[in-house]
């Protein structure tokens, strides 16, 4: 695990803090499981008259299901599984899970002077209504979801990031950026954001620190804490 002073060098200062949705806020599909959501991508595919490779059929992802429909290339088939997507993901919202100590991380890092802003590969319109819901939508000050029927431009994509950089007024060696997968490590790389490794699992522990995450927890505890005791200097 990264030591006490490197999470309090990367979340010194008033710099903003950028977090990724499914893993470091909630788990969104907690309720409604991610594996069925990319069944009825997949069979909406089929009624589509697309033949789903065999690489994609035990896939439990549904964001991989529309990685795979962008390369394509193939407008009208992209957006009717980005609308059964976003319908998706709406509902799974109103079922999913908060992350154990998110909510202390986003108010201890608003109280320490950080604009916040959410960055994601689900839809805007999922996240606010989590973040609504929650008594959250007050302490973001900017959210950044998925790109209409535009897969590529998710993260690894830097744009996202980068974006809500610019919406933030900062600069990107000024930000952190909390994330759990390694699209979100390579994204802030490319971007030139700080970014702190959440290994919600532990087989993910390593390829964050192979990946070179600027710092690596296990627990947003200790984010939390690192923020309090910046707020108390």
């Amino acid at each position: 695990m990264t030591g006490d002073s490197t999470l309090s060098r990367l979340l010194a200062g008033r710099g903003p803090l950028l977090l990724d949705f499914d893993g470091p806020v909630c788990a969104i599909f907690a309720g409604y499981p991610a594996a069925s959501v990319a069944d009825e991508l997949r069979a909406l595919l089929r009624d589509q008259g697309v033949a789903v490779p065999d690489e994609l059929l035990a896939s439990a992802d549904p964001l991989e299901v529309l990685r795979w429909v962008g390369t394509l290339r193939q407008p009208e088939v992209t957006r009717a599984v980005e609308d059964a997507l976003c319908v998706a993901e709406l509902h799974a919202v109103r079922s999913s899970a908060p992350t154990p100590y998110a909510r202390e991380v986003i108010v201890a890092a608003r109280k320490a002077g950080k604009p916040i802003a959410i960055v994601s590969n689900n839809s805007a319109a999922a996240v606010m209504e989590y973040l609504t819901a929650k008594r959250l939508a007050p302490y973001i000050t900017s959210v950044i979801g998925r790109a209409y029927a535009d897969p590529a431009r998710m993260k690894p994509n830097p744009e996202p990031i980068l974006h809500a950089v610019f919406d933030l007024g900062a600069e990107p060696s000024d930000c952190v950026l909390i994330g759990d997968s390694l699209a979100d490590i390579t994204g802030a790389h490319a971007a030139g954001v700080p970014v702190i490794g959440y290994a919600n699992r532990d087989r993910k522990l390593q390829p964050f620190r192979d990946a070179e995450a600027d710092a690596v927890v296990s627990s947003l505890g200790d984010i939390a804490v690192a923020l309090i005791c910046e707020e108390s200097d």
